[in-house]
């Protein structure tokens, strides 16, 4: 037996991959490696795919300086700028994301956190939604407290989204004005109150392999079941303007090896996916079961009918 088979064998009966063995698959044969991590996902997952859509709720001005990021205000890129939308505007646009087969609707807004204004604002366009629609409801809201995210779970949130983004090693090579340790707070706070959470990171930052590995047991150690996995689309005006996207092999063979440590979670491809040629088809087809479609923040996606297609045809079940 291989060690590749070894290891899959080793998550298959129900044992946690380590840090070296993560390493290790990383060196793995490509093909080889996305044929286990698809076997992995096949036995913990089945067929069900958790397809979002995510909304711009309110955008720019953000006074974060992550380096990735076209909404920060310490950044030059023209992003668009506008306060919270109203939850007539929220709701007509769950309804018509709902309307197209989508089952799972966040609304993401700029800045370090909300106000307790905007918090209120929020609960009530969640309300809306929720009756009005009745679509399945995150937010993305930066760094809330515990009683911020009850009081949006007493709305009807579902679930929290707030991304590590790298390591903790790496973090302040991505941002200086918030911390890793915040973000962890903040994840815990939105636990406590009793949602689900959904994050992960970007790839392509700078980065390491052991990075990337660090930051998936990090979620590991969170019990994050949800993880978006974005690929670094660079922003001119962004200091990462100058890096080069990742290729659509790199992708794959990360998304493989968080499959081998995140076996039971909804690995969700999200930003940048655009950029691969296949639009995600092979990540699909490597451990994957997850994805936003439609528009980002501030770039195009792939249309929610382009998705439901693929996924049709590669047999999967989009479901909560």
């Amino acid at each position: 037996m291989t060690r590749l088979e070894t290891l899959t064998r080793q998550v298959l009966d129900g044992q946690e991959i380590t840090r070296q063995e993560a390493l290790e698959l990383y060196e793995q044969p490509l093909e080889e490696l996305c044929r286990c991590a698809d076997q992995i996902r096949r036995h913990f997952c089945g067929t069900r795919f958790d397809l979002c859509t995510i909304i711009n709720g309110k955008s720019g001005k953000c006074s974060e300086n992550c380096r990735f990021c076209a909404q920060s205000a310490h950044n030059h890129t023209g992003a668009a700028e506008y306060p919270l939308l109203s939850a007539e505007e929220l709701t007509a646009q769950a309804r018509v994301n709902r309307d197209q087969g989508v089952l799972r609707y966040s609304i993401v807004t700029s800045g370090k956190r909300l106000s307790s204004g905007e918090v209120d604002a929020l609960c009530e366009a969640i309300r809306q939604i929720r009756s009005e629609v009745g679509i399945s409801v995150c937010v993305s809201a930066g760094l809330l407290d515990e009683e911020q995210y009850r009081r949006l779970k007493e709305a009807g949130a579902e679930r929290a989204h707030n991304n590590l983004e790298t390591s903790c090693r790496n973090f302040p090579n991505v941002c200086t004005t918030h911390t890793f340790d915040d973000k962890v707070a903040a994840i815990r706070a939105a636990q406590a109150a009793g949602l689900t959470v959904c994050s992960g990171g970007i790839m392509g930052l700078g980065e390491t392999v052991e990075d990337r590995i660090d930051m998936a047991l990090s979620l590991r150690e969170l019990g994050i079941k949800s993880v978006p996995v974005n690929m670094l689309n660079p922003i001119p005006g962004t200091p990462l303007a100058q890096n080069e996207p990742l290729g659509g092999d790199e992708l794959l063979r990360i998304t493989a090896v968080y499959r081998f440590l995140l076996p039971d979670a909804s690995i969700r491809l999200a930003g940048g996916r655009g950029l691969l040629e296949d639009k995600g088809r092979g990540c699909f087809q490597s451990g994957a079961n997850a994805a936003i479609s439609g528009d980002m923040l501030t770039t195009a996606g792939i249309t929610v009918e382009t998705d439901l297609r693929l996924l049709q045809e590669l047999g999967y079940e989009v479901r909560l």
